[in-house]
C-alpha cells in the first residue's frame, strides 16, 4: 500500500509540475495506438511537449486536488474519460497538433473493430481459385470467373464508416490483403491558457478572426447610432456627424473659423473658384476645332476624288 501511496504523490507532484510549466495542453485519444507509435510520437514531440499518461480516476483526483489554487483546471474534468491521454507545450499549437497526427498505421480491419471511414473492395482479379466462390456471394460482392481465378466485377462498398466489422468482413478484406484503416492519436480537446477548445479551431485563419470582429463593430456602431445610445465603437461616428452639423449651422449664419473659412468662402463667390475650369475647357475646344474641321475638309475631298468615275470611265 505505501508502494502506491508513494507512486500516486509522484505521479500528482508531475502533473502539478507540467500544469505549472506549460499554458497549453492537449488531450489526445490513444485508442488502437500501439507502443512503438508512442514512443515514435514522443521522440517526434522531445524538447518541445510532454506526453504523460495515467489512469482516469487518479488524474481526476489529482485535478480536484488542484482546482482550489486554481479553478481552471476544473474545465479540465468533463474530457477526462475513456483512453485519453494529455500532451503538455508552451510551443505553437498548429505545429504540435502536425506531430501529434503524422504518426499513423496502416492497420488491418478486426471483427467487433469500429470503422473510421468507409470501407470499400475494388473491382478486379483476387487471383484466388473458384472454389472460394461461395465467400464472396455470402458477403453480396459481385464476382466472375476469369482464366480460372475469382474477379470482383465492380467496386463495392463493404463497411460503413462508423459501423463495426463483422468477422465475415474482416477475413475477406485480410484474403485480399486489404488494411483499410490507419491509427493513431486523436485530438479530442485543446487546453490553453485557462480554455478548452475543440482541435477545428486551430483551422481558422487570422483574416476570418478581423472579418469577424470588423463584422461586430459595425454592428454596434450601427445599433448604437440608432438608438442614440453612445459606446466605444459609435463615438467616432457621432463626433463626425456632429462636426457636420456644426459646420452646417455656421454655414447659415455668420460665423467662421479658420478650418470652414475656404468651404464659406467658395459657397457665397463659386464664380471666383468655377472661373478658371470653363476658361480652361473653353480652351480645350477651341484647339479641338481646327484639328475637326481639317479632318472633315480631308474626309470631303477624299470622296470628290473620283467622284465614283474611274480614270478611263
Amino acid at each position: 500500500m505505501g508502494g502506491k501511496s508513494a507512486t500516486k504523490a509522484v505521479y500528482f507532484d508531475k502533473l502539478k509540475s507540467l500544469l505549472e510549466t506549460y499554458k497549453s495542453i492537449f488531450i489526445v485519444t490513444v485508442d488502437n495506438v500501439s507502443s512503438q507509435q508512442m514512443h515514435e510520437i514522443r521522440q517526434a514531440l522531445r524538447g518541445d511537449s510532454v506526453v504523460l499518461m495515467g489512469k482516469n480516476t487518479m488524474v481526476r483526483r489529482a485535478l480536484k486536488g488542484f482546482i482550489s489554487e486554481a479553478p481552471e483546471y476544473e474545465r479540465l474534468l468533463p474530457h477526462v474519460k475513456g483512453n485519453v491521454g494529455f500532451i503538455f507545450t508552451n510551443s505553437d499549437l498548429k505545429d504540435t497538433r502536425e506531430k501529434i497526427l503524422s504518426n499513423r498505421v496502416a492497420a488491418p480491419a478486426r471483427a467487433g473493430a469500429v470503422a473510421p471511414a468507409d470501407v470499400f473492395i475494388p473491382a478486379g482479379n483476387t487471383g484466388m481459385e473458384p472454389g472460394k466462390t461461395s465467400f464472396f456471394q455470402a458477403l453480396g460482392v459481385p464476382t466472375k470467373i476469369a482464366r480460372g481465378t475469382i474477379e470482383i466485377t465492380t467496386d463495392l462498398k463493404l463497411v460503413e464508416a462508423g459501423s463495426k466489422v463483422g468477422a465475415s468482413e474482416a477475413t475477406l478484406l485480410n484474403m485480399l490483403n486489404i488494411s483499410p484503416f490507419t491509427y493513431g492519436m486523436g485530438i479530442a480537446q485543446i487546453y490553453d491558457q485557462g480554455q478548452t477548445f475543440d482541435a477545428s479551431v486551430l483551422d481558422i485563419e487570422e483574416s476570418q478572426l478581423l472579418k469577424a470582429f470588423t463584422s461586430a463593430i459595425t454592428t454596434i456602431a450601427t445599433i448604437s447610432l440608432a438608438v442614440n445610445y453612445p459606446t466605444l465603437p459609435s463615438v467616432m461616428h457621432s463626433v463626425v456627424n456632429s462636426y457636420k452639423n456644426v459646420i452646417s449651422a455656421a454655414i447659415e449664419i455668420d460665423y467662421e473659423w479658420d478650418a470652414i473659412h475656404e468651404l464659406k468662402d467658395r459657397i457665397a463667390n463659386p464664380d471666383a473658384y468655377a472661373s478658371s475650369a470653363p476658361a480652361a475647357g473653353a480652351a480645350d475646344a477651341a484647339g479641338d476645332a481646327p484639328a475637326a474641321a481639317k479632318e472633315e475638309v480631308k474626309e470631303e475631298s477624299e470622296e470628290d476624288d473620283d467622284m465614283g468615275f474611274g480614270l478611263f470611265d
